[in-house]
């Protein structure tokens, strides 16, 4: 019988992104009908895997590097979908990546990062059958990899991982969504603002997840959020956030009033 974190870590190495795709959401089903196995205490190596495996296109370059995305023109506007589709697909990866990477969580972890990859998968095809409408498909813009290295960066760490990566990194897209859902708004792309209610409204969700389980941590090892927060940014070099803020959603997404101050000083 397949085993949950394990079988993570095989779907995480697959280049394909639809089979990746296909490959994630029968583990989803074969899990929640009890036809998979879940061990937590289980070492797992991962040695002589390359992890993300990722199609050969996007091409990844410096974000810097990334062309603007023009609403005027159909290319511009798959252009800032394609930016979509691969913050869903690296959101996908990096929650396989928490599945297997860590172990001895509680089994709602597990359980929690799986429903995230499943649901990541899932913005990820909506995003990627609209490119397919406009004439364009996941690999035809460069893409950057920001959200990956700060994966990479946190192997070492699940605190650090849950404090970074789905309460920074990911919380940006509460920021950030709003905005371009507002701007395929101006001109009427119905389903693109339709696609992109469904992510915002399901990225509130993740970051909650994240929360939940970083304040976890910090009660299971006597820290405050806070200052832990503080430390695990500097010592693995987050971004500094930087305004405007989602502060209503970030609040849905289980910020407390204390953080939330933090980010308005």
């Amino acid at each position: 019988m397949l085993e949950l974190r394990e079988a993570s870590l095989a779907i995480l190495a697959r280049a394909d992104a639809q089979n990746k795709v296909s490959q994630l959401l029968s583990l989803f089903d074969g899990y929640h009908k009890q036809q998979i196995t879940l061990d937590v205490a289980r070492k797992i190596d991962a040695q002589g895997l390359s992890l993300p495996g990722r199609p050969l296109k996007p091409e990844l370059v410096l974000p810097k590097l990334v062309p603007k995305r023009r609403m005027d023109t159909s290319e511009g506007r798959a252009g800032l979908l394609h930016s979509l589709a691969h913050i869903e697909f690296n959101a996908m990866n990096l929650a396989l990546d928490a599945i297997w990477r860590f172990p001895d969580m509680p089994k709602e972890y597990y359980e929690d990062w799986l429903k995230v990859a499943k649901e990541e998968a899932y913005h990820f095809s909506l995003v990627n059958e609209y490119l397919h409408a406009l004439g364009f498909s996941y690999g035809d813009f460069p893409a950057h990899n920001s959200l990956w290295e700060m994966v990479e960066r946190t192997t070492d760490s699940v605190i650090a991982r849950m404090a970074l990566v789905p309460r920074t990194m990911e919380a940006r897209g509460l920021d950030a969504v709003p905005a371009i859902r507002d701007r395929f708004k101006q001109i009427k792309e119905v389903r693109a603002v339709e696609i992109l209610e469904i992510i915002l409204n399901d990225e509130i969700g993740h970051v909650l997840i994240g929360n939940r389980w970083f304040n976890f941590l910090c009660v299971k090892d006597n820290l405050s959020p806070i200052t832990a927060y503080r430390e695990l940014a500097a010592k693995y070099r987050a971004p500094v956030l930087k305004p405007p803020f989602n502060m209503e959603a970030r609040k849905q997404a289980g910020f407390t009033s204390e953080e939330l101050s933090l980010l308005g000083a």
